[in-house]
């Protein structure tokens, strides 16, 4: 089954309206047996693509993950990267900038863990929290953020001109799903190391939230480096979706392994 995402990109220049994008929506899926299914397929293709990438080590795929907590990005991770070749991924998570990190550019830190040549890196959130929490809790006031909005556009052509190419991806949930799933963080012992009282505080502002995402998706989605809004209310939909945008990249990549060193013609292991 192919899978069509085209309705989940955000065209350049589009309002980006988060309530107008369906959260449980099913991609054409009626459940999540043919989902897996599909799945399968995709991540068996992707591995050798990946191989192929790593082998290649001339260009590289950044999967940037952005979402409200809970919206499934740490998941999104274990299910789309199972099997791949470790030595060609790497994954990098930004919390609270520390005392070294505040001493730079916002973007110095994100720059140094972009993926080198031939790997597949992922952000688990990523400079977007600079012009989204940032903004909601004071740090950049409307007009800093606007010039970081440029900044973000800019870094990103930056990348993409020297061979990075970026999947953005925002997971896409509800109020309400938000809702349960932080309950269950509270009432789930393995899970409720992953709760801070902050949280709340976070899950109380939401139309705030909702409303500096849908500024920052609008501002950023451009050809070169387009976001994809993800339906994440269903966790199998989230899954399919996010390796059907990596697995496109790679097919139009389409990298191939190198040829052999001509000096191995005619040698034989004795």
């Amino acid at each position: 089954m192919a899978v069509d995402l085209d309705a989940l990109r955000v065209v350049p220049g589009d309002d980006a309206r988060l309530d107008r994008r369906a959260t449980d929506g099913r991609l054409g899926f009626t459940g999540k047996e043919s989902a897996h299914a599909v799945q399968a397929e995709i991540l068996d293709e992707l591995d050798g693509l990946h191989d192929r990438l790593w082998a290649e080590a001339k260009r590289s795929v950044l999967l940037v993950l952005q979402g409200v907590d809970t919206a499934g990005k740490d998941g999104a991770i274990r299910h789309v990267l199972t099997g791949l070749n470790p030595q060609g991924c790497s994954v990098a998570s930004f919390k609270a900038p520390n005392n070294l990190e505040l001493q730079h550019d916002y973007l110095w830190r994100v720059h140094a863990v972009c993926p080198a040549r031939g790997r597949l890196g992922v952000f688990n959130r990523s400079h977007y929290e600079d012009v989204v929490a940032a903004r909601v809790l004071g740090v950049v006031d409307d007009r800093q953020c606007r010039r970081r909005y440029r900044h973000v556009r800019d870094f990103e052509q930056m990348l993409t001109d020297e061979g990075t190419t970026l999947v953005k991806v925002f997971l896409h949930i509800s109020y309400g799903e938000q809702r349960q799933r932080l309950q269950a963080r509270l009432h789930d012992p393995t899970k409720r190391w992953k709760f801070r009282p902050e949280d709340l505080d976070a899950h109380k502002q939401w139309d705030v939230y909702q409303s500096a995402y849908e500024d920052a998706i609008r501002e950023t989605s451009t050809d070169a480096a387009p976001w994809w809004v993800v339906p994440a209310d269903r966790k199998w939909v989230r899954d399919v979706a996010v390796a059907t945008l990596l697995l496109g990249v790679f097919r139009r990549l389409d990298p191939q392994f190198p040829p052999p060193d001509s000096r191995l013609d005619g040698l034989s292991v004795e």
